[in-house]
């Protein structure tokens, strides 16, 4: 790997060095690295492009990163991971796509990756998404998640689109049984005419079951955001859906919630607010000295955070 491979492995996925534990870094569609554990198996799918891990049940604290890069000009890249959580296995997930393309053909990514969830099973998922290069070519992620969660198993997914990204379709669905939950944070910022639609789609199918999703986005210039979330309940469950974004410029944004009450004990939540910078914290933090770049700057970065 070069220094361009190295630097977009540091922005996604925070490798530096060899990555501790399983890993399999795809580089232009291809696998180039790959460790397994004991506790962890990755096995190439022989009928399409991805691979399988496995996780034995009882599996404690391991980390598994799976990382993404593209730096070829043109490349449209599709992939598909499955996940197979043991019974009370207890692991991290680090995914994530960088993309660098200095030329003038589009580069895409469509990471589909499905996740199932023995009892018992707990995962924390985190996915980072990063372009850069001054070509004239799109840098284009298209990610889509599916989740299984049997009874008592937990899935954490935190999904940040850090910048760069020209064009992006964030897609996740959910199954949940008895007495699980799955919770989802979610941060994008854009600028220019770059365009990101999320929709997250659960159905709350066992006694207990919950969802919590959050999602923070700053939509500046001529970006333009969508939000779409449909959470049904089909019996006592609970969900809540939050979305929050700041706009500037000539940005926009739109939430679009949908809820839906199968069952008297279905206990669901959407909330949205979409607006500017507040002009009280504009001007606290300029009398302090701040340029008002410099704080605009400051608000959206702990907006973030």
């Amino acid at each position: 790997m070069d220094k361009v491979d190295l630097e977009l492995l540091k922005q996604i996925a925070d490798i530096q060095a060899t990555p501790k534990g399983a890993y399999n870094i795809r580089k232009n569609g291809q696998g180039i690295e790959r460790q397994v554990t004991e506790n962890v198996n990755i096995i190439t799918k022989q009928d399409k492009s991805g691979i399988d891990i496995h996780v034995k049940e009882n599996t404690k604290f391991e980390f598994i990163h799976i990382p993404v890069i593209i730096t070829e000009s043109g490349l449209t890249d599709v992939v598909y991971n499955d996940f197979y959580i043991g019974k009370n296995a207890d692991v991290v997930i680090i995914a994530g796509c960088g993309i660098y393309n200095d030329c003038n053909k589009d580069s895409q990514h469509d990471g589909i990756h499905r996740f199932f969830l023995e009892e018992g099973a707990k995962v924390k998922y985190i996915e980072k998404h990063y372009g850069e290069g001054i070509g004239e070519g799109k840098r284009i992620l298209n990610p889509i998640t599916e989740v299984l969660l049997k009874k008592d198993s937990c899935l954490e997914m935190e999904t940040i689109q850090i910048k760069g990204v020209d064009s992006t379709v964030r897609t996740t669905r959910g199954m949940l049984q008895e007495n699980t939950n799955l919770v989802v944070s979610e941060k994008i910022m854009t600028h220019g005419k770059q365009t990101a639609k999320t929709i997250f789609e659960v159905e709350l199918n066992g006694k207990n079951a919950s969802t919590y999703v959050t999602s923070r986005s700053v939509a500046t210039e001529k970006s333009v955001q969508q939000f779409e979330s449909k959470v049904t309940g089909n019996t006592k469950c609970f969900g809540h859906v939050e979305c929050d974004a700041i706009i500037k410029d000539k940005a926009k944004v739109v939430a679009i919630p949908e809820i839906i009450a199968n069952s008297v004990d279905a206990n669901l939540i959407h909330e949205a607010a979409i607006g500017k910078i507040a002009g009280e914290q504009l001007t606290k933090l300029m009398t302090l000295g701040l340029s008002e770049k410099k704080a605009e700057e400051q608000i959206i970065k702990g907006f973030l955070k």
